[in-house]
């Protein structure tokens, strides 16, 4: 081996050691504890960031930490869609949803998408099963009417709101080592099925399950001011001003409403990340730094 090799293999060492120390503490703060992750984005489509998010899930199962996996799968929804013939509509972010529509959904989530993440969970030393809020009807639902600028109670089809979830099932997956992975589909008091909001649901889960964080993955950095940069320490006053002032609208209204109720409600910490970037979840675990917005429960910073 060459001078030159030997030192820039000791540097990479170096460097690998200082990022095992300093996960370190986080590992010990952050054990024993149950961590929801939405997951969608650029992160359910790319080939190299599945296999690391695989990977970091499984990792975090392994150092002691409960992952609950909460997944969308709008590209997908969309893809099916087209294929037959129709056009995905959505209102104030949530997709319009007739019975054809709910069944391409309940195809897709708790078909295709869910058994694909599990599958590669699975194959990266997890031990993952996929369900759906109709599963043991853990997630009951109800129907949602949305308010929109031109009138009230607009009926967007079979789209639920979260009425109750029970979390019995979860609980008892993850202490039996299992990593839950849930398809955001509920289920009706007549049985029917719901489509509901990923984002509402990971909330609304890590809520009942007293999660210690909820991180939601994203297309984006995080939440954004209007020029662009990065929000980092958010307060729920602080995020009202956004909503107020046109900051945050559309796609991102169900996200960041999620995220708030859960920061208010019980979850010490949501967090808004780039999917995009390898590793993210990792980075914002185990990390000084992080890579996202976090979004704390109280007008006080950290």
């Amino acid at each position: 081996m060459s001078e030159k090799r030997a030192t820039v293999d000791t540097v990479e060492a170096s460097l690998k050691a200082n990022i095992l120390a300093e996960a370190l503490p986080y590992i010990r703060q952050f054990s024993g504890s149950t961590i929801v992750i939405k997951y969608g984005g650029n992160a359910m489509t790319d080939p190299s960031l599945k296999e690391n998010f695989a990977k970091d899930v499984v990792l975090l199962k392994l150092v002691g930490i409960h992952p609950v996996v909460v997944h969308g799968g709008g590209p997908q929804i969309n893809d099916l869609l087209k294929k037959v013939g129709k056009e995905g509509v959505f209102v104030q972010g949530m997709r319009v949803t007739d019975g054809e529509t709910m069944d391409i959904v309940e195809m897709v989530l708790g078909g295709h998408v869910n058994k694909e993440i599990t599958s590669l969970l699975n194959q990266h030393g997890g031990r993952a099963v996929g369900v759906t809020g109709r599963d043991s009807h853990f997630i009951k639902a109800k129907k949602m009417f949305i308010n929109t600028p031109e009138r009230n109670g607009v009926d967007i089809g079979q789209v639920g709101q979260v009425e109750s979830i029970d979390t019995t099932l979860i609980e008892g997956m993850v202490e039996r080592g299992y990593i839950p992975v849930v398809a955001p589909i509920g289920v009706g008091r007549q049985g029917e099925a719901f489509n509901i909001n990923a984002d509402v649901v990971a909330g609304r889960l890590a809520e009942e399950l007293h999660a210690e964080k909820l991180i939601m993955m994203t297309n984006i950095a995080g939440v954004l001011d209007k020029e662009g940069h990065l929000l980092t320490n958010l307060t729920p006053s602080r995020v009202d001003d956004l909503v107020a002032d046109g900051t945050l609208y559309g796609g991102m209204l169900p996200k960041i409403s999620a995220a708030l109720e859960a920061a208010t409600h019980g979850v010490k910490a949501t967090h808004i990340i780039d999917g995009r970037v390898p590793h993210a979840l990792l980075l914002e675990i185990f990390t000084d730094q992080g890579v996202g917005s976090m979004i704390l429960g109280q007008d006080k910073m950290p």
